[in-house]
């Protein structure tokens, strides 16, 4: 049992570090810098008081990077606290007032309290790559949606029929030159056609005729029309350039996904794809070490339910309120697939359903079994076969 604690309130430029010894009396209280020299000073420090010491922290990753791969290099015991529990634990505490060093207190006094924290480890080269890999693509796609759903909303409000007919993933590289109903029947269908072709623009005569169908339909300029004209040519180039840079994105996660030892095993399961083992990999590590038990990572990935029981009330089953979105998306996403071209997955599904669950209860509960497999094919460096029963417990 370690002889002291120190909790770290990590901060963006400064964090707060407390230590406590066993019978919680404070021995030290710092600010310090976000910054390698202040940091190792900072832990010779705390070792000079006692080196059996476990420290504590309320941020795993981000700013809490370089405090973190300073105590793991040097072969520390890391345990993470999650900022919502030290908010729930700080009520307990006396005084009312929040500051950096009254939360380093609760979270040094919480891991030198509690046995179930979640221990930090390294994470390899892989892991980390990926893990910046898929926060940038997400970063991308939530930039397209925006400017997606600005350029709908624009269209509606100047050329309505068009927005309704047409895909706009099919449909940007008309939007560069062409935005109003008066500039399409201008050009005609024929002319469109082959403008469209030029441009290796697929189903460019059935674009055309529903281009030209829409216009028809519109004869009248709506106020605004010129310089919303502008902005639809603006967001349509700029999602067309995002639309590039996600498949130079999903080409380099493909390409480092496949080079990880696991990668063979994790694309094995119907439903899961390079992206997709990307994400899990860059959540996990791969490393199922860091859960104990296929019925903590369902946890984690909010695919298992917790219950809410009091009094009389039992058995009454909800979906976990923390659970890592990340996962949920992998586990969740993939069993829809999987019940697409998995005839397994698929017997699942549909005797969930026979059973009376509705299509989402159903899924989750076939994302639920899905874990358990994956768990077990990772366990024992082996792929997926199609013999292989997607209710087999790990």
């Amino acid at each position: 049992m370690a002889l002291i604690w120190a909790g770290t309130d990590i901060g963006k430029t400064h964090h707060h570090c407390v230590v406590l010894d066993a019978d919680g009396k404070r021995l030290l209280s710092r600010r310090v810098l976000n910054d390698e020299p202040e940091l190792l000073a900072l832990f010779a420090d705390v070792m000079a008081i006692d080196e059996d010491v476990v420290w504590a922290v309320d941020v795993a990753d981000g700013m809490a990077a370089l405090w973190i791969n300073i105590l793991l290099n040097h072969g520390q015991q890391l345990v993470y606290i999650p900022g919502l529990a030290v908010n729930r634990a700080a009520a307990g505490y006396r005084g009312t007032a929040k500051t950096d060093a009254k939360d380093a207190i609760v979270i040094a006094d919480q891991a030198r309290m509690r046995r179930d924290l979640t221990t930090l480890r390294p994470d390899d080269e892989h892991a980390v790559e990926l893990r910046v890999l898929t926060g940038r693509r997400a970063d991308i796609n939530a930039d397209r949606t925006r400017r997606i759903n600005r350029l709908r909303g624009h269209l509606t409000s100047t050329f309505p029929a068009l927005e309704r007919v047409l895909d706009l993933g099919n449909v940007l590289v008309l939007l560069t030159s062409y935005q109003t109903p008066a500039a399409l029947r201008r050009t005609g269908r024929k002319r469109l056609e082959t403008w469209l072709r030029n441009r290796h623009v697929r189903g460019a005569e059935a674009l055309a005729e529903a281009a030209l169908s829409a216009a028809d339909r519109q004869q009248t300029a709506l106020p605004g029309e010129k310089i919303t004209t502008q902005v639809i040519h603006a967001l349509a180039k700029e999602v067309m350039g995002l639309n590039e840079q996600l498949a130079e994105i999903d080409k380099l996660i493909a390409a480092r996904f496949r080079e990880h030892e696991l990668a063979e095993v994790i694309e094995s399961m119907p439903g899961i794809g390079p992206l997709m083992g990307a994400e899990f990999l860059a959540a996990t590590a791969g490393d199922m070490s860091r859960y104990g038990s296929a019925d903590r990572l369902a946890s984690m990935a909010g695919v298992a339910p917790t219950p809410r029981d009091s009094g009389g009330v039992s058995g009454n089953l909800h979906r976990p309120r923390r659970y890592h979105r990340g996962l949920q998306r992998v586990f969740y996403t993939s069993a829809l697939i999987s019940i697409r071209n998995c005839d397994a997955s698929r017997r699942f599904y549909e005797r969930k359903r026979a059973e009376g669950k509705r299509h989402v209860q159903a899924v989750l509960a076939l994302a639920r079994r899905r874990v358990n497999v994956l768990w077990a094919l990772i366990r024992d460096g082996r792929c997926y076969q199609d013999g292989l029963p997607v209710t087999a417990a790990a």
